[in-house]
C-alpha cells in the first residue's frame, strides 16, 4: 500500500509541473534530501550541447 501511495505522489508531481507547463523535467533521486523533501533547479536555456538545436540550425 505504501508503495501505490509513493506512485500516486510522483504521478500528481508530474502533474502539477506540466498542468503549470513546465516544459522540461529531470528527476534525479539524492541522499542528501530528506525523505519526502523536493528541490527544484532552474536551468537556463533549451539546447543541448552538440544538437543541432544548439548550433543553430534545426534542419
Amino acid at each position: 500500500m505504501d508503495n501505490q501511495n509513493e506512485i500516486d505522489d510522483i504521478i500528481n508531481m508530474l502533474d502539477t509541473l506540466t498542468d503549470n507547463e513546465v516544459s522540461r523535467i529531470k528527476i534525479s533521486v539524492s541522499d542528501e534530501l530528506d525523505p519526502g523533501e523536493t528541490k527544484k533547479e532552474y536551468h537556463h536555456g533549451r539546447c543541448d550541447v552538440g544538437s543541432p538545436w544548439a548550433k543553430g540550425c534545426s534542419f
